[in-house]
């Protein structure tokens, strides 16, 4: 089961002198990842390190630390907090202090782990691409419904009958929603999937 973030969140601490402020975030994509990385870097600060994870897709920068010290560490912190779709980046002022390898790897993955435990978490639910047309009639009460089956209506297309639509619905709630739909249009139209 994969969580990601239901909001923006942070987390600051100090370790040895140097601060740690960590940020993270929902996102849906690559560029939106980016995107917040670039948005929240702070160039005053010694290091901007960060780590992002979409799906299978999954990039992170150490950003001058010595290697496998910070981007790897945010990285595992995310995966070891059972995330996805998620962005961290770590800001770290230097203090004076030498933390070391490991004590940089723990500093950077404690404040991405604490960060992202901090947050308000919810459940990433797969879903599957359908569509259906229904008749102008219809389109209300199935539309009114769709939240009792957790179903994301994607696009909507009018045309001289009615409308079509591009759902993305949960594997487990496919049947019941393919039944309400059959009931409304009296047997005429079923879920295809996309």
């Amino acid at each position: 089961m994969a969580f990601t973030l239901s909001a923006p969140c942070e987390y600051r601490e100090e370790i040895r002198k140097s601060r740690f402020h960590a940020l993270a975030a929902p996102v849906a994509s690559a560029a939106e990842a980016q995107a917040f990385i670039a948005a929240h870097s702070d160039p005053g600060a010694s290091h901007n390190c960060w780590a992002w994870k979409v799906g299978a897709q999954y990039r992170f920068s150490d950003d001058g630390e010595p290697g496998g010290t910070a981007g790897r560490p945010i990285l595992a912190a995310i995966e070891g907090q059972a995330c996805d779709q998620v962005a961290v980046l770590v800001i770290r002022w230097y203090g004076g202090i030498q933390l070391g390898t490991g004590g940089l790897a723990r500093a950077y993955g404690g404040s991405a782990a604490k960060c992202l435990q901090g947050g308000e978490r919810r459940e990433l639910v797969p879903r599957q691409a359908c569509h259906c047309h229904l008749q102008f009639a219809e389109l209300a009460p199935f539309k009114a419904r769709l939240g009792e089956f957790d179903a994301l209506l994607e696009n909507e297309a009018f045309d001289a009958s009615g409308a079509r639509l591009e759902l993305a619905v949960p594997a487990a709630q496919l049947d019941a929603l393919d039944r309400l739909l059959a009931d409304l249009s009296r047997g005429r139209e079923r879920l295809r999937r996309s």
